[in-house]
C-alpha cells in the first residue's frame, strides 16, 4: 500500500503500557527450528474440523480444551444460548497481573460452490504450503498460538499469556461479544491484544467499521396487467439503491478520507435483493441486505441517518396514493472500527519482536480488534501468518515459511514475558 510508508516509524525500547511492556533491543531476530511440530500437528487437526460459520464448532473446541488440558493449562469455555457452539479462554502464566492476549476465531467461510483441487476441510501440504479451508483465515494462526501457549507454559512467566478463541467471527464478530462481557469483568484486564488475522507477518494498526443493515420495502400487491394501480416493493427498492449510490459518489468526493486503506472512503454496499413469487404480480414486498463500511472520521449514526432520512424520502412520495408505502432500515450487525496510533509503545513492542522491514499498513477486511479496544480499553494490532489474498477462495494456503515467521515472533513474545 503506498501508503504505509506514512505510517512508518522508528523501532522504540518498549515502555509503558501498564508497566507490562519491558525493552526488546536486544532480543536477537535469529530463525530457530520452525514451523513447531506442535503448530503443523495444531493445524493438521484444526483444518479437519469443517467449523463453517452459523454453525457448530464444540468438536473443536473441545479439541482444543483436552490438548490444553494435556499440558495443564487452565481455559473456559463460554458457550452460546443453543450449546451448539462456544468461544475459549486460556491463559498460562500469573494472573493478578496484566498480560498479552491472543485472539482468534475458529470459524470459516463455506467451500460449497468453489472449485477445489484439494478437499477443503481436510490438510494437504505440498509445495511448502499447507492447503484447507481456514488455513489463512485463520487456523494457521490458532495453531501457532497453541504451540506458544505450551512452550510457555515450561517458561518461568512474569506476566501471563492469554489465548481467546472465538465463534461465528466471519458473520460480523458474533461470538466473542459474550466472551468480551466475561473478561471485562475481571479484576485485571491485559496490557495488549494481539489479532492474528493473515497479514503476512506486518502489523496493522487498523480497518474501518461495519454496519450489516436490511431495508424491508412494502408497496402494494396487484395484478400485472393492472400494474400502474398497485405499487411495486422492488421499484420502491431500485429507487432506494439509485440513492445509495448517489451517497457513495458523495463519500467518495467529500467524505472523510484515509490515504492508507486501498479504498481511502467509506463505502455503501448492497449485496442481495429478494422481492416477487410470479411474474404476473406485482410484489408488496422486497427486501435489501447492504452494508456501510466506514473510516473513523464518519460517523456511523451520522452515516446511517442519512440512508433512513432517503428512504423515508421515497416512500412519502408515493403515500397519497398508497398509504401503505414504506421503506424501514434495520440494523442486522454491527462492529467498530480499529484505529491504533502508530505511536503507540504498543506498536513499537510489536515490531520489535519481528524482523526489520515489517510494514505498518491498515487492512481492508473487519477483526474483532476493534470490540476488544472497545470493550477492555487495551491497545490492539493485528498481525498474524499468511495473506488475506488466499483467504476465502478455493485452495486456500498458508506457507510453512509464513508459519515459521510466526512461531518466532511468539516465541520472542513469551521470552518477554519472562524475562
Amino acid at each position: 500500500m503506498a501508503a504505509a510508508g506514512r505510517l512508518r516509524g522508528r523501532r522504540p525500547g518498549l515502555t509503558g503500557t501498564n508497566g507490562m511492556i519491558q525493552d526488546t533491543q536486544n532480543i536477537e531476530h535469529t530463525n530457530i527450528s520452525l514451523p513447531d511440530p506442535r503448530t503443523l500437528d495444531y493445524l493438521r487437526a484444526l483444518l479437519g474440523f469443517a467449523t463453517v460459520t452459523r454453525g457448530p464448532n464444540l468438536d473443536l473446541i473441545d479439541w482444543v480444551r483436552g490438548q490444553l488440558d494435556a499440558h495443564g493449562i487452565a481455559a473456559r469455555v463460554i458457550r452460546d444460548d443453543t450449546g451448539t457452539k462456544a468461544n475459549l479462554h486460556a491463559w498460562v502464566g500469573p494472573q493478578g497481573v496484566p498480560g498479552i492476549m491472543l485472539s482468534g476465531h475458529t470459524d470459516v467461510v463455506p467451500a460449497e460452490g468453489q472449485d477445489w483441487t484439494v478437499p477443503p476441510h481436510a490438510a494437504t501440504e505440498r509445495d511448502g504450503r499447507v492447503y484447507g479451508r481456514g488455513a489463512a483465515d485463520m487456523k494457521g494462526f490458532v495453531a501457532c498460538a497453541l504451540a506458544a501457549l505450551v512452550r510457555a507454559r515450561g517458561l518461568p512467566l512474569k506476566r501471563p499469556l492469554h489465548l481467546a478463541l472465538s465463534y461465528d467471527e466471519e458473520i460480523g464478530c458474533v461470538g466473542v461479544r459474550r466472551m468480551l462481557d466475561a473478561l471485562a469483568a475481571a479484576p485485571v484486564r491485559p496490557s495488549l491484544c494481539i489479532v492474528g488475522e493473515p497479514t503476512s507477518m506486518d502489523v496493522a494498526l487498523g480497518h474501518k467499521g461495519k454496519m450489516a443493515l436490511r431495508a424491508v420495502c412494502t408497496g402494494r400487491a396487484g395484478h400485472s396487467a393492472l400494474a400502474p394501480k398497485a405499487l411495486s416493493a422492488i421499484h420502491l427498492a431500485c429507487d432506494f439503491v439509485d440513492g445509495l449510490r448517489g451517497m457513495q459518489a458523495e463519500l467518495r468526493q467529500g467524505g472523510a478520507q484515509d490515504a492508507d486503506y486501498e479504498i481511502p472512503y467509506s463505502t455503501v454496499h448492497v449485496g442481495c435483493m429478494h422481492g416477487g413469487t410470479a411474474l404476473n404480480i406485482v410484489p408488496d414486498r422486497c427486501t435489501l441486505d447492504l452494508e456501510i463500511r466506514h473510516l473513523a472520521g464518519d460517523d456511523p449514526a451520522g452515516l446511517l441517518a442519512r440512508l433512513a432520512g432517503h428512504a423515508e424520502r421515497i416512500a412519502a412520495a408515493q403515500r397519497e396514493r398508497f398509504p401503505e408505502a414504506g421503506i424501514a432500515l434495520e440494523t442486522v450487525n454491527a462492529y467498530p472500527g480499529l484505529d491504533t496510533r502508530p505511536d503507540d509503545d504498543a506498536v513499537g513492542f510489536v515490531q520489535a519482536l519481528l524482523p526489520p522491514g515489517a510494514r505498518r499498513f491498515k487492512v481492508a477486511f473487519g477483526t474483532e480488534g476493534g470490540l476488544f479496544r472497545q470493550a477492555l480499553d487495551v491497545p490492539v494490532v493485528v498481525c498474524g501468518p499468511g495473506s488475506m489474498d488466499q483467504g476465502h477462495k478455493p485452495d486456500e494456503y498458508v506457507t510453512l515459511a509464513q508459519l515459521r515467521a510466526c512461531d518466532d515472533f511468539l516465541a520472542r513474545l513469551t521470552a518477554t514475558l519472562a524475562a
